[in-house]
């Protein structure tokens, strides 16, 4: 019997359903060609592998990842005779392990990897009506599965697939009977999981048509790999049982859902079909203990037959989605919502009379299957929770409701109801919590706090309201932000007058005051995280005044700060003269304008401090500074080095090497109108900066007069080159040796000098009585001779007292006039030698060779006209004129020109004459090897237009 791989179309490989809104539910049909005589008996799918088997016998293993590759396996050798029909077959969940049970009592076993089926023997007349496979889903073996039959017997087996090589096993390892059910009840549902966290425990379900059996027990490890498990588990534990036993015995089967694809609810369903209709309900995991059972019934339900009122046939078959219920009765399929019982599917799979044979589904893919003895159909799910949320809602399970929520539409449906709903209950603050996130009219939602009186239901309402606006939204963010700062103004004058009345309440209780400020605390804390985050909401001149109107002083400068309002934070401390407060502010600033607005009263209060502010920065600009520090000056009464103004520009002078005039003149101007007339750092400032002066001399000179600094005054005239003016006012003031020092400064003129040190002697002369100490005071100026001084010296002066001076004086001028003679006999020598060297140049002559080239052109020197040079460099006349011409600039160019003209111009002696000239100026000196060569070495060997072959390597 064959089957046609291309008549197969799984639904929904191919199908695109993208831009359909499809119901929840359809069916559609598998198209598989089976010759007339081939009939389904059962069909079982799982990791997305369908077997098929056949009434002949014949078993269709399809990939439905692969589906035009099918393996055809028969049962047995044997006829029908022997072993009956096939009668049902179990899949295990990763479709690896195969039960097939026959009419006649024969099991047999088929692996994935094997196309031959094994007989089971010790199952032999066992009719097998489910089977429980391992939770630990193995591949290679079945381990410890268990098997229940029409006689209530359960038994425990371990089946090993393939060996190593590949070949099958030829028996089961172990087969245990385990139980048995009350009087003999067929066993028509089995399951086994463990529970979560314990690996030791299991939890069992059986069914028979009237009972339901819930185990959870520790099973009984072995030494062996192939002991009974399950034997002292079911003797040990008793079981919780709901009992249907009282209805007229009809179908029973057990289903349990696919694995469960919801984090939050990880439990699976169970749905037990018995004779009142499908009892269902969660397989819930805790406790972990036997009392489990008693949990799980108590939450759990029953969906009567009647609440399908169009059901015409007894349910024969049940599966289970992850929210749905999926019955058949007769030719019909219906699909029951679990959450609320509604029926939300009906259709017919076949025409009336036709038998559907039964249902399966996927636990793995999730997908589920219907079956004829001939026809095979996939119940297609799309977007099976679509409307969970509704029922969630309806059923005020708000936080489920939202998770099953898709659509900002359903969301927002989901929170209104729930904000409502709190409101009913008076729960005011989790209602704002939620209103803020829906889209409830905010008038109606502000207005209903306020009628109740909930200011911090209202606030708690608008930071979450605040939080969902669009950034788009700038009005209504301003509004809702300055709303927020008059809520949190309020409420803290409040707590704190709240808090005050308890302090000076003495009966009160310490309990009630802690509260108020663990309150308060709080709501600080709410502040500032609001200002921190919405600060770019909060329009600064509304925030300012809502805050100051509230007298709140440390939440507006906590804002200000926040803003990087310094100016106003500033502001706020100086005119409250906390000059502390002030200057923290201030350390943290690094806008210079700041420092120029308020350096002048922090300078005059706190002068010290606000200066070691200003050293640490390096942006700003001395200059504008320079009204604070002449202010702080006008009033200050400390010593000249503990002066700040003069600290500041002294470290911007000398660290910072300012340049700038204004600069240097403030601090001359500090210095000089100093009241003290000590003008020692005035002149040590002035003699550092001789050099390079960047103060204006006029002005430091005005007023070094005006304040009588006489030394810095001469100092300034020496400066400006003022010599006479400078020995005159320190003469004016008595102070000759002052005057003596600058006398001697004018180095380069010897006559200028001489007529200073005489104002500076006539002075000496005039204020000491002792003659003596006079001449011996000028004495170390050479200038002035003994002949310069006598005028001076009063008219009835004795010649004794400077008889000695007059002879040293005679004796210098016998000294010069030998040095003068010997200086003219030597210079008549030299004059001499230098004649006698002119004279020799006349006879000096040079020999040129036959052959010898010229040096510029390369050509023979005797073919024309040439110039010899005492270094022996010999050129011919045009070649050496060119070359100067070419080097020695416009003026020689120019003259050469000039002469050559006129030497074609003239003739006989005025010719000569200037042919003479020529060569004076052509061939003055050579042109490889004089200066004129060296003024051109930074001309390149090569011309623009040479090769330079010669220079090739």
């Amino acid at each position: 019997m064959a089957f046609d791989p291309a008549s197969f179309n799984p639904p929904g490989l191919a199908a695109d359903f993208s831009n359909l809104q499809l119901p929840i539910f359809h069916i559609e049909p598998v198209q598989l060609k089976f010759p007339i005589a081939a009939d389904l008996a059962a069909v079982q799918v799982a990791n997305n592998v369908i077997i098929l088997a056949l009434v002949s016998g014949l078993i269709l293993r399809i990939d439905l990842a692969n589906p035009q590759e099918v393996d055809d396996i028969v049962l047995t050798e044997k006829g029908h005779h022997q072993i009956g029909t096939i009668r049902k077959i179990f899949l295990d969940p990763t479709a690896s392990h195969l039960i097939i049970t026959t009419t006649s009592g024969d099991n047999f076993y088929l692996h994935s990897r094997s196309t031959k089926p094994r007989p089971l023997p010790r199952f032999k007349n066992c009719y097998i009506e489910c089977v429980a496979w391992s939770p630990a889903l193995p591949t290679t073996t079945t381990r410890e599965i268990l098997i229940g039959d029409r006689e209530g017997n359960i038994f425990e087996t371990y089946v090993e697939g393939t060996d190593d090589s590949g070949f099958m096993r030829r028996e089961e390892r172990s087969f245990k009977h385990v139980y048995r059910t009350t009087d003999g009840e067929p066993v028509t549902g089995l399951w086994v999981d463990t529970l979560p966290g314990k690996p030791d425990l299991r939890r069992v379900i059986v069914t028979t048509p009237g009972a339901l059996m819930h185990w959870v027990g520790r099973v009984q490890r072995h030494g062996g790999d192939y002991g009974s498990i399950f034997h002292k588990f079911f003797e040990n534990e008793a079981p919780s049982i709901q009992d249907f036993r009282n209805g007229t015995p009809q179908n029973s089967m057990l289903a349990i859902s696919p694995d469960s694809t919801d984090d939050q609810e990880p439990a699976r369903i169970f749905a037990w079909l018995n004779a009142p209709g499908v009892y269902h309900g969660k397989l819930l995991v805790k406790p972990p203990t036997a009392e489990l059972g008693a949990h799980v019934f108590s939450t759990s339900k029953l969906f009567s037959k009647t609440g399908i009122p169009t059901i015409k046939s007894p349910i024969s078959a049940v599966a289970l989605t992850q929210y749905h219920i999926i019955v058949l009765a007769g030719a019909d399929i219906y699909a029951i919502n679990r959450l609320d019982d509604s029926v939300v599917f009906q259709e017919a799979v076949v025409d009336p009379g036709t038998t559907v044979l039964g249902l399966c589904s996927d636990s793995k893919k999730q997908t589920l299957w219907a079956y004829t003895n001939t026809e095979l159909f996939e119940v297609v799910i799309t977007d099976e929770d679509r409307h969970v949320w509704k029922i969630m809602l309806a059923d005020k399970s708000f936080d489920n409701a939202m998770r099953f929520a898709k659509t900002p539409t359903q969301k927002d449906q989901v929170l209104i109801a729930h904000g409502d709903h709190l409101i009913a209950n008076g729960k005011y603050l989790q209602a704002a919590q939620v209103y803020g996130g829906s889209t409830k009219s905010f008038e109606e939602v502000t207005l209903t706090f306020l009628e109740n009186s909930e200011t911090d239901a209202l606030r708690k309402y608008l930071l979450v309201k605040i939080s969902h606006l669009k950034k788009t939204s700038i009005m209504q963010r301003i509004m809702v932000a300055s709303w927020l700062i008059e809520l949190f103004m309020s409420r803290l004058n409040s707590l704190e007058d709240a808090l005050s009345t308890i302090s000076a309440n003495a009966s009160a209780s310490a309990t009630s005051s802690d509260t108020i400020r663990q309150q308060l605390n709080a709501l600080n804390n709410q502040y500032q995280d609001f200002v921190l985050k919405y600060k770019n909401d909060l329009d600064r001149k509304t925030t300012y005044e809502i805050i100051s109107s509230h007298g709140r002083e440390r939440e507006l400068l906590f804002y200000a700060n926040i803003v990087n309002d310094y100016t106003y934070v500033l502001a706020y401390w100086i005119q409250r003269e906390k000059w502390a407060e002030a200057l923290d502010v201030l350390k943290k600033q690094t806008d210079p304008e700041i420092f120029y607005k308020y350096s002048s009263v922090l300078m005059a209060h706190a002068p010290v401090q606000t200066v070691d502010i200003l050293l640490r920065q390096t942006n700003l600009e001395p200059r504008a500074l320079i009204p604070a520090l002449l202010n702080y000056n006008k009033f200050a009464t400390v010593p000249i080095n503990q002066n700040q103004a003069v600290r500041y520009l002294l470290y911007v002078i000398n660290q910072h090497g300012s340049t700038d005039a204004a600069v240097h003149n403030t601090l001359i101007s500090i210095y000089a109108s100093n009241p003290a007339k000590d003008e020692s750092s005035l002149l040590q400032y002035l003699e550092l900066n001789t050099g390079e002066r960047h103060y204006d001399l006029d002005f430091a000179l005005r007023l070094c007069i005006q304040h009588g600094h006489v030394q810095s005054c001469v100092h300034i005239y020496s400066s400006m080159g003022q010599y006479a003016e400078a020995v005159e006012l320190a003469l004016k003031h008595g102070n000759v040796e002052l005057a003596s020092i600058v006398a001697d400064r004018p180095d380069d003129d010897p006559a200028f000098r001489k007529k200073l040190w005489l104002q500076v002697a006539k002075a000496v002369i005039q204020q000491s009585p002792d003659i003596k100490s006079a001449i011996d005071f000028i004495a170390p100026c050479t200038l002035l001779k003994i002949e310069d001084l006598i005028p001076l010296f009063p008219d009835f002066t004795t010649i004794d007292s400077f008889q000695q001076s007059i002879c040293a004086s005679l004796e210098s001028y016998s000294h010069s006039i030998d040095r003068l003679k010997t200086s003219m006999n030597d210079s008549s020598h030299t004059a001499a030698r230098i004649a006698a060297e002119i004279s020799a140049l006349d006879r000096r002559y040079a020999i040129v060779e036959p052959g010898e080239r010229c040096f510029l052109c390369q050509y023979p020197l005797l073919s024309r006209g040439f110039f010899v040079f005492p270094c022996q460099h010999a050129f011919h006349a045009d070649c050496i004129t060119s070359e100067v011409v070419k080097g020695g600039g416009i003026g020689i160019k120019r003259r050469v020109e000039e002469l050559r003209e006129k030497v074609r111009r003239e003739q006989g002696k005025e010719r000569e004459r200037w042919v003479r000239e020529l060569e004076d100026v052509v061939a003055s000196e050579c042109v490889l090897c004089s200066e004129f060569a060296i003024r051109r070495v930074d001309e390149p060997f090569l011309g623009a237009g040479d090769e330079g072959e010669e220079w090739a390597l």
